[in-house]
């Protein structure tokens, strides 16, 4: 039986499906989410396999769907809910479906092009409007009268241009024309460069820049336009002319001659972009009135061509029988879920109207189960922290349900502070409130999703702050005295210790707790809040945290205690137990967790008045490894023989641990021939095909092959590399002894970042906080407000983001390396269900929100 502190019990079964009621058998088990597929052709390409043309019909309607939601989303559309889930569709209906989408597609994009190519004439018809309402400043407004000159009327500046001899331009044959368009304003200024240096200055170039913003026809956005009008002489100039203007992507437009033409033209303009704004609007409101109802299928639509292709796609895993009648796959299924799997079958049979109906047949496997550990939402972002460090090895004891108490309380010792811990606790606690609001779950920040899906963490985090706050009695920095303080000064002075003179003439005074009445008693919770004043609070707390680290940590090592819980238990290797396991603990308490019991020792055998001759911890832990003593008083009589003893213990399970396993594979692989017989039919006799592969596997890595008797003279024969067991173990034992004293120091870290935190915090008090509130005149409350909000900001920025993030990689760290690599290898295959649930993660990668 499965559960989140081992994965579940797995097994390979075999799926007979009816070639009729295959497709809504799959679509069944889609839903339930209960199998992983196995490739049966891993040979046959996807291009040759025998359901890729209805693969590719499931493309081409994605593709339809895809251009249909980026028009509704261009349209400002709102778009459906998502709380549909239709099933998937029959495959006769999928034909129907896909002539619908084609037929939609083809109208919509007909009317695309059509408003496409309107807007594209009332941008021209705007820009030409544009054009003669500008060139009219450029035309001469005099006299009307001179025949000779009426030709030229529009340039009167040619008759006072002493550069050109208009005259002698006309007696060789020459004629004028004008060319007129617009051009982007950043090109101007190169365009009159480019038309000097070309022309030779057969041109005029008269330019002015419209007032309006026009819409730019190659990205959409408005732009800045200027309006020129260019005269030329001659055919040749006037085609240079036109060749500069195509380079610049000019829009030219045909020049009137006379005013009455242009007159007409402006009035002719300004109807045309009427009716072209009338029938723009018109196919405006019909696109929409399409998009709209096309809206409100397009999810439905998605989902079940997306289940249609998942389903074609499972059905390509599958081999055909010799009849070509019946269709075979492979599944990796939980144990307890064959039952439901059976019951998917059943129904979708009964929903395709097969006469013979599909089943299910559980087979035995050598290969290696993936793992699945089910969890909830409350479980899944733990579990998550412990997969990113590996998946589970099938049937491995699951680190999860540890890390849901010993990560957030190891935050917490670094991060300890009632306030921070209550602000991040109420925050966590907001979203969980709100876990169910979609625009939360659905937003495209990475960040925040990260925060959203951790918030369960975050609120075991917050409130486990809050309650090592209270044990440091820190709030902002600040000590609460909530049931009084066991010291007393007055007692001091009743005593006639202290005098009134004292006090004026010493800054620091130093309370005796040996006197009577000075301490009353400890705190009833955390640390008295007598020490926020004391001259050596931070070497007090040095201390406190120092030890604390050291014994959190030995304790939490102790996951090696879960290896035997794997090893010996589960995968029944007994000689892990006498080898391994018991050496390694023996070595790890035997020093260390010795090292525990002298701090508790001497926290509990000596008094205040007995503190300065207190003998040092470190001092005796160093004799113990000298087998020496330097004359300092003892923490307990007979001290010197248990150190001793101890230091034997913890030197002979070195070579226990170097030599035991490597030595006991040599002699069970060359001398227990029999035995090994005997095992191996011990073995099949026990029963389950799965208990017989996986303890085959254990053999196999033992050294000895005997759960087959059929090929047990194969393995007698072979021999094992005594070297490389002999170079692996060493490697484990040197890596184990000397990863015992690293990691024990590594704990050091939540003192060193709770001190950290501390100290942060109480510098941002003092020269923030404390500023605003020393002020005492009357604009003091006015000063505190931005003095309060800029603390807040910081507060939020600096102790609890940074700070946080800081504690959370470090917690992360430590139960990486110090707790789960004890005990947990990480080298599973994660359980891939073939599940329809998994197909919403994809809408947000189609534009979905």
């Amino acid at each position: 039986m499965g559960s989140l502190f081992r994965s579940e019990d797995m097994c390979l079964a075999q799926l007979f499906l009816q070639a009729g009621s295959a497709y809504d058998c799959i679509s069944e088990l889609g839903e339930t989410g209960l199998v992983e597929f196995r490739d049966l052709n891993p040979s046959v390409n996807c291009f040759q396999r025998k359901f890729v043309n209805e693969i590719k019909r499931c493309e081409e309607m994605e593709r339809i769907l895809g251009f249909l939601l980026r028009e509704i989303k261009k349209a400002d559309l709102p778009l459906p809910d998502r709380d549909v889930n239709p099933v998937a569709p029959l495959p006769k209906h999928i034909m129907a479906t896909m002539e619908q989408l084609q037929r939609l597609e083809a109208e919509l994009s007909e009317v695309t092009r059509n408003k496409e190519k309107l807007q594209k004439n009332l941008r021209e018809l705007t820009e030409y409007t544009h054009m003669l309402h500008v060139t009219k400043n450029f035309a001469q407004r005099g006299s009307e009268q001179d025949p000779p000159q009426a030709q030229y009327e529009e340039f009167p500046f040619l008759e006072r241009d002493a550069a050109l001899d208009y005259t002698g331009m006309q007696r060789m044959g020459a004629k004028l024309g004008f060319i007129s368009g617009l051009i982007q304003r950043p090109k101007i200024e190169a365009f009159e460069r480019m038309m000097w240096r070309v022309c030779k200055g057969y041109t005029i170039l008269s330019y002015s820049e419209i007032d309006e913003y026009l819409e730019d026809p190659d990205t959409g956005e408005p732009t800045k336009s200027v309006v020129f009008l260019i005269s030329y002489w001659g055919e040749l100039i006037g085609q240079k002319v036109k060749k500069i203007c195509d380079c610049y992507h000019c829009h030219l437009y045909p020049y009137p001659s006379s005013r009455e033409e242009r007159t007409d033209v402006v009035e002719g303009l300004g109807t045309r972009i009427q009716d072209l704004n009338t029938v723009l609007l018109r196919t405006d409101d019909y696109l929409r009135q399409v998009l709209k109802k096309a809206s409100e299928s397009v999810y439905t639509w998605y989902i079940e061509v997306k289940k249609m292709k998942a389903i074609y796609y499972v059905l390509n895993l599958c081999s055909l029988d010799v009849t070509n009648k019946c269709l075979i796959s492979e599944v990796w299924c939980p144990v307890g879920d064959l039952g439901a799997v059976r019951q998917a079958l059943e129904e979708g049979s009964r929903k395709s109207g097969a006469t013979l109906p599909s089943f299910v047949n559980r087979i035995p496997s050598n290969d290696t189960p993936p793992t699945l550990i089910k969890t909830n939402k409350f479980t899944s972002g733990f579990q998550n922290i412990v997969d990113a460090y590996g998946v589970g090895t099938y049937r491995e004891v699951n680190p999860a349900p540890f890390t849901i108490i010993t990560f957030p309380f190891l935050f917490a010792v670094m991060f300890g502070d009632l306030g921070h811990g209550l602000i991040m606790a109420v925050f966590a606690f907001w979203m969980v409130l709100y876990e169910n609001n979609r625009k939360l779950k659905n937003t495209r920040n990475e960040i925040w999703n990260t925060f959203f899906e951790g918030r369960y963490i975050i609120l075991l985090m917050g409130l486990f702050s809050i309650y090592t706050g209270l044990i440091y009695n820190d709030c902002f920095s600040k000590s609460l005295n909530l049931f009084g303080s066991g010291w007393s000064v007055k007692a001091m002075f009743d005593a006639g210790v202290w005098k009134g003179s004292d006090i004026a003439a010493n800054r620091f005074l130093i309370l005796d707790p040996n006197i009577t009445g000075v301490f009353k008693g400890p705190y009833p919770l955390g640390i008295d809040p007598i020490w926020n004043l004391a001259n050596n609070r931070l070497t007090f707390l040095n201390s406190y945290k120092m030890k604390m680290s050291v014994i959190l940590g030995i304790v939490h090592m102790n996951g090696v205690v879960l290896g035997d819980l794997n090893v010996c238990c589960h995968f029944r290797k007994k000689s892990n137990l006498y080898l391994v396991f018991l050496p390694e603990l023996l070595f790890m308490w035997c020093l260390f967790g010795y090292l525990v019991f002298m701090v508790v020792y001497k926290w509990l055998a000596f008094s205040a008045a007995e503190s300065k001759t207190a003998p040092s911890i470190l001092i005796h832990f160093i004799n113990m490894f000298l087998m020496q003593s330097s004359g300092n008083q003892l923490l307990y009589p007979g001290q010197i023989g248990v150190q001793g003893f101890l230091l034997v213990i913890a030197l002979l399970s070195v070579p226990v641990l170097l030599l035991g396993k490597p030595l006991y594979l040599y002699w069970l692989h060359n001398g227990s021939q029999r035995l090994g017989m005997y095992r191996g039919y011990e073995r099949v006799r026990r029963g389950s095909e799965e208990e017989l592969s996986l303890m085959h596997a254990q053999d196999m890595e033992e050294g000895s092959g005997h759960s087959d008797p059929s090929t047990s003279r194969e393995h007698q024969k072979e021999q094992i590399n005594f070297g490389d067991e002999f170079l692996h173990q060493g490697i484990h034992t040197i890596e184990y002894c000397l990863g015992c004293v690293s990691n024990t120091a590594s704990y050091l870290r939540l003192w060193a970042l709770s001190l950290a935190h501390a100290q942060l915090s109480e510098v941002l008090w003092r020269m923030v906080m404390h500023l605003g509130l020393r002020v005492d005149t009357s604009l003091g409350v006015l000063f505190l407000v931005p003095v309060f909000g800029l603390f807040a900001v910081l507060t939020v920025s600096i102790l609890l983001v940074m700070e946080g993030l800081s504690a959370f990689l470090h917690a992360l760290r430590l139960h990486w390396v110090e707790f789960q690599n004890k005990f947990y290898s990480g080298n599973g295959i994660k359980f891939s269900p073939f599940s329809f649930a998994l197909l919403a993660s994809s809408f947000d990668h189609d534009g979905f929100p």
